[in-house]
């Protein structure tokens, strides 16, 4: 018995590790972060900014892989690219909805806490809001197609979407959505009219196609709960990501210009959401086919999955230590990787404790977790691992 259950822990623990070693690539983001440093300080207001564009943009993603990856084991989705079902077609308009609502809602109070700390001027709101929607627009383009496709395809070939499609769906997203926000950031200084423009035309268009999809849905149950509860996730979220955005200036005023943390930020944020998010989703699809009871005292029973998948980001937040130090200097990987790993014992048995809190008081209130658990723990996660990085830099300087 003792064999039995060692090898499938190790079998958890090595399919958990394959998805989170996709982060790896996240380091590309922070790449880009610390490469465009000198931007992101000369308007203070980008890095208040920048983790919220990561947290919903990684909110909404979480929403649509959750949803599509119960889906496909419940049959509401075909496991096809073309000819789906219903839910399928509704659920792509949602997602395009949600990302105009977030947008708004997330540019409306980052411009309010950028200008209540003196990061912004009331002439940088319009840039802000600019700025905010082209960027998650341009990202929807890439993004939820990427995701379904991934989905389909870890499906077909018998792995679990639940295990293997956020994880990977959450970096691709930062590098895009890091290199539209530069970019996007960059076209409104250096393209003067033209930029302003582009940006402005691209926006009004988004807006015009929300509202088209609005009016043929709002008579559709699925679409108007779904854009209802996940209101109530993104009012939470933006709090959390403006405090979270407030952190990463303080970092950044307090250690520097210091590359090698920058560039595993974005790593660290996805490794911890990540980690949520395979505990979450698993328990989730379980409660959904019966298998697991929607009480605290499931994780007891999910044990496998959460120590196994805390092992795997242990693993994963050594090894970034590690690539950073190759990158700016062998000298600082044991000082990076003691900080990283205090980090890890820090953060995710709180982060684990959320997606299962969220997955089962969700089920017990007849709500959909698939449109709570990932939003709510990835966001959770990202002010959390901003704020513990803030205090270890801080306490071990």
């Amino acid at each position: 018995m003792t064999r039995t259950v060692g090898a499938r822990f190790r079998e958890a623990y090595a399919e958990s590790l394959a998805s989170l070693s996709f982060n790896l690539a996240g380091l590309l983001a922070g790449g880009l972060l610390s490469i465009y440093f000198g931007l992101f300080k000369e308007y203070s207001w980008a890095f208040i900014l920048y983790p919220g564009i990561l947290s919903v943009r990684g909110a909404i993603g979480g929403l649509f892989s959750g949803r599509v990856s119960t889906g496909l084991h419940l049959g509401l989705v075909k496991p096809t690219v073309r000819d789906n079902t219903e839910y399928a077609y509704i659920l792509f308009q949602t997602v395009i909805t949600l990302t105009l609502l977030s947008s708004v809602f997330m540019a409306t109070l980052g411009s309010l806490f950028s200008v209540a700390q003196g990061a912004a001027t009331l002439p940088d709101v319009l840039r802000i809001f600019i700025v905010v929607t082209t960027t998650m627009l341009l990202s929807i383009a890439l993004i939820p197609p990427f995701t379904y496709a991934l989905s389909v395809y870890s499906y077909r070939q018998g792995l679990d979407p639940d295990k293997v499609v956020y994880p990977i769906i959450s970096t691709v997203s930062d590098i895009i959505v890091t290199a539209c926000y530069v970019a996007v950031i960059k076209g409104t200084t250096s393209w003067g009219r033209l930029g302003w423009a582009l940006f402005t035309l691209l926006d009004a268009a988004f807006i015009a196609a929300v509202l088209f999809i609005v009016d043929r849905n709002r008579g559709n149950r699925d679409f108007v709960d779904t854009i209802n509860q996940f209101l109530v996730t993104l009012s939470i979220i933006s709090v959390i990501v403006n405090i979270t955005g407030s952190a990463l200036e303080r970092i950044t005023n307090t250690i520097g210009r210091s590359p090698e943390i920058y560039m595993v930020y974005p790593a660290l944020i996805d490794t911890v959401g990540d980690a949520g998010s395979i505990v979450g989703c698993t328990a989730t699809t379980r409660m959904f086919l019966g298998t697991l009871s929607p009480r605290m005292s499931a994780m007891r029973e999910h044990s496998q999955e959460i120590l196994s998948t805390w092992l795997a980001s242990l693993t994963m937040f050594i090894v970034y230590a590690t690539a950073s130090g190759v990158a700016y200097g062998v000298k600082i990987i044991p000082g990076l990787a003691l900080k990283l790993i205090i980090l890890n014992i820090l953060l995710i048995p709180i982060i684990t404790v959320v997606a299962m809190a969220t997955a089962i008081v969700t089920t017990q209130r007849g709500l959909n977790p698939d449109n709570f658990v990932v939003p709510i723990e990835t966001s959770v996660s990202d002010g959390l691992t901003t704020l513990a990085l803030y205090a270890v830099l801080t306490l071990l300087r």
